[in-house]
């Protein structure tokens, strides 16, 4: 039986077991995907057991999507240049890393039918998903991109592999039309985040790439001020859709049956 797992830390809220179980039962595919909570010193033994055929592929999550870069032999033109690694798999005798999140995020706006085209977008978080995320707002011909983030530091650091970002004092709240909370802050029903909300004004986009839980105050408060909001979901599902056909060589169905699973 083939082995596939998703590392994190923390890991209990993933999803990507119900999501990969429901495709591998359809498929007819003798595997089992299962979640670990790991350290960042399990990493190297993870990546062995990869190389020996022990286990078949792993998704990364929160916080190991950079960490795991150091201890692959190859990586996609995608994961290089985000260096951001969710989708690990042996290629050709190679412990290779891949990145399905800045297409997976790509096709969720355009699931939501939202043309980021000449926008200004905020993203809160400076690391994980968030190179993936200015590669696929660029990608889509993105007006402007700010950044805020709790260490303003990390969020100056993008702009050595980043043109035109602007970055803002967390708690800052600039002019947006569409604002990205790509922070973990929210997977705790506590909000952190330092938004006035009252400032902003309505039918701006608030999205979310947390999607368990649905609704974080993020998106809660956005929607009592008048605002458009959507959760990470169809990200999730995307970028899983995309390590699934990589690994199994099989383009599994998205349906309705399995959306309304994950809710």
């Amino acid at each position: 039986m083939k082995k596939y797992l998703v590392i994190g830390n923390p890991i209990e809220h993933s999803l990507s077991p119900t999501l990969h179980n429901y495709w591998i039962k359809e498929n007819n595919i003798n595997a089992v995907y299962d979640k670990k909570l790991i350290k960042e010193n399990d990493i190297k033994d993870i990546i062995f057991q990869i190389k020996s055929k022990e286990i078949q592929g792993v998704n990364v999550t929160v916080p190991f999507k950079k960490k795991v870069i150091p201890f692959l032999e190859k990586l996609s033109p995608e994961a290089m240049e985000s260096q951001s690694v969710n989708t690990i798999y042996l290629e050709n005798k190679k412990v290779t890393g891949h990145n399905t999140d800045i297409a997976g995020f790509e096709l969720s706006l355009r699931y939501h039918k939202y043309n980021v085209k000449n926008k200004k977008v905020l993203i809160l978080g400076a690391g994980g998903v968030v190179p993936s995320i200015i590669l696929g707002l660029k990608k889509m011909g993105v007006g402007k991109i700010i950044v805020s983030n709790r260490t303003k530091n990390k969020a100056e650091d993008l702009k050595n592999n980043f043109d035109n970002l602007e970055i803002v004092d967390w708690g800052e709240t600039p002019c947006f039309d569409m604002v990205i909370n790509a922070t973990s802050i929210g997977l705790k029903n506590e909000d952190g985040i330092k938004i006035d909300y009252s400032v902003v004004g309505q039918n701006k986009f608030f999205y979310d790439v947390i999607y368990n839980p649905r609704e974080t105050i993020f998106l809660k408060k956005a929607k009592f001020f008048g605002n458009k909001t959507e959760n990470g979901k169809m990200m999730f599902v995307y970028q899983a859709h995309q390590s699934f056909t990589i690994w199994h060589k099989i383009m599994p169905k998205i349906e309705d049956k399995i959306l309304k699973l994950l809710n």
